[in-house]
């Protein structure tokens, strides 16, 4: 593998940097909010599942009141 200066390095960095199409403000606050929404519901449904799993097992064992 051939070894390139520090110039070349950032030279080729910053042509590879032009190439990106970075997200615009909007973009980037649509993806934050649903993000937020995916982890809420994604909580709600772990703690529904976990919860229907405990009370499964506490039949289960005849722990159940």
């Amino acid at each position: 593998m051939a070894k390139n200066n520090p110039f070349t390095f950032l030279q080729q960095t910053r042509q590879e940097v032009a190439k990106v199409t970075w997200p615009t403000r909007r973009e980037t606050a649509v993806t934050t909010v649903m993000v937020f929404i995916m982890v809420a519901i994604a909580s709600i449904f772990f703690l529904v599942a976990d919860q229907l799993m405990a009370e499964g097992v506490k039949l289960l064992l005849g722990l159940g009141f």
